[in-house]
């Protein structure tokens, strides 16, 4: 089991989700949480962010979710971070097209602010049994 899930990466273009995501994971969670707003950004700020998991928003403007996981694969040392998209686009198939694109999981919006600390640790949990 590796070390205690501590840092986030949470990459949402929405300031509302933004700020739910970040009282629900820093105040509840006891997570330390970096947020970006764009796909961009997020390729900007994950080399020294540190994060162990990364949250990321399925439809975003400009690179939506999707591509964002394939570019963060690119760079070094982002290659294994596990990766759960937070999205409304649920259904069956969908789910299982962002797992092939190697998700470790998918949460749906909207989210419980008291629930989602301990569904991102249990995600965290399963991505390395």
């Amino acid at each position: 089991m590796p070390d205690e899930l501590v840092r986030l990466l949470l990459v949402e273009d929405d300031p509302d989700i933004q700020e739910v995501a970040r009282m629900s994971l820093e105040l509840v969670g006891g997570f330390s949480l970096t947020v970006c707003s764009s796909g961009a950004e997020a390729l900007r700020v994950a080399p020294t962010s540190g994060a162990q998991l990364v949250l990321l928003d399925v439809m975003m403007p400009g690179m939506d979710g999707p591509e964002t996981l394939a570019a963060l694969r690119g760079l070094d040392g982002f290659a294994q971070v596990p990766t759960v998209f937070m999205t409304a686009k649920v259904q069956p198939t969908e789910v299982a097209r962002f797992l092939e694109l190697g998700a470790v999981g998918v949460i749906a919006k909207p989210f419980d602010p008291m629930a989602l600390p301990d569904q991102v640790r249990s995600l965290w949990r399963n991505a390395h049994v």
